[in-house]
């Protein structure tokens, strides 16, 4: 690749992760298409119940250039109920399997902050762990992470499910507490060796509107950790509720916020609209 030593460390930790047997490149910027097997994500669009209906979306995203396919089987959005470990694993077990046989080369990520359900979804399929919580919620999940080998999404979030979305961070220490909080984490992880880490920011979670916009203009000291950065800013709340509009009509602010974030130095971005966030790494690439 033309480096060595220390860059060459840098562009590996950077731009290469290991998932089971192959390396993905995160060198062009690749889409992570939403699959909620829910019945309360906030944009309906998303959520999606029988085998029909979840093998088609899948086969949608796939044909317009999903790299991975987020399963997620426990809402997260403002007001959720919190449902137990069992339904969510009904939930998301079946879809896995369904996709994994209809579509066996597509990468599969299990959103999750439970180490049951992560599990479970290991055993079915999934070759990621993409965890809202940054294991607070439960820590036993990075174990499971480290016994299969699978790359970990590590999320910023508050301590708990219950005020995952107030405001946790003042403004005045913003920037550096983000930082402290992914550097601490890092290092346990690396202690535990793992290191195929993305590092997601959180947006829409323990922030404030003009956080998540700040945010934004952060990516470039975030990727100063030397890990790979998830954006997930898809029809949020933070874009809609700032232009007066819908879920259903944040699409543009939507793009235009993905845009920045792969000019800031995104390597993935998780997304509603897999065509349109391809787009946007077609024309930047």
């Amino acid at each position: 690749m033309g480096f060595s030593g220390v860059e060459d460390t840098k562009f590996r930790q950077n731009h290469l992760l290991r998932v089971k047997d192959r390396l993905l490149d995160l060198s062009t910027p690749k889409i992570m298409g939403i699959l909620n097997v829910t019945p309360d994500s906030f944009y309906a669009t998303s959520r999606v119940a029988s085998e029909k209906s979840i093998l088609k979306r899948a086969e949608q995203f796939i044909s317009e250039g999903a790299d991975i396919l987020d399963i997620g089987g426990c809402s997260t959005r403002p007001g959720a109920e919190l449902i137990s470990p069992e339904e969510e694993i009904n939930r998301i077990s079946p879809a896995i399997e369904a996709i994994n046989r209809a579509f066996p080369d597509v990468l599969i990520s299990v959103d999750t902050f439970r180490s049951s359900v992560a599990e479970a979804a290991i055993q079915s399929g999934a070759e990621l762990i993409n965890d809202i919580s940054g294991w607070q919620f439960d820590e036993k999940i990075v174990e499971v992470a480290k016994r299969h080998k699978v790359p970990y999404i590590l999320m910023h979030c508050a301590d708990r499910f219950e005020n995952m979305h107030q405001t946790v961070l003042d403004d005045d220490h913003f920037f550096r507490d983000i930082i402290v909080y992914f550097s601490k984490k890092l290092n346990r992880l690396a202690e535990m060796g793992i290191i195929d880490v993305v590092i997601d920011p959180g947006f829409g979670f323990s922030k404030t509107m003009l956080q998540n916009y700040a945010l934004l203009d952060f990516l470039p000291e975030i990727k100063l950790l030397n890990k790979p950065v998830l954006v997930g800013v898809s029809r949020k709340s933070m874009i809609y509720k700032r232009l007066g509009v819908t879920a259903e009509e944040a699409l543009n602010g939507t793009t235009i916020l993905n845009t920045k974030a792969i000019l800031n130095g995104a390597s993935i971005l998780r997304v509603h609209d897999v065509k349109e966030a391809k787009e946007i790494i077609a024309l930047l690439h």
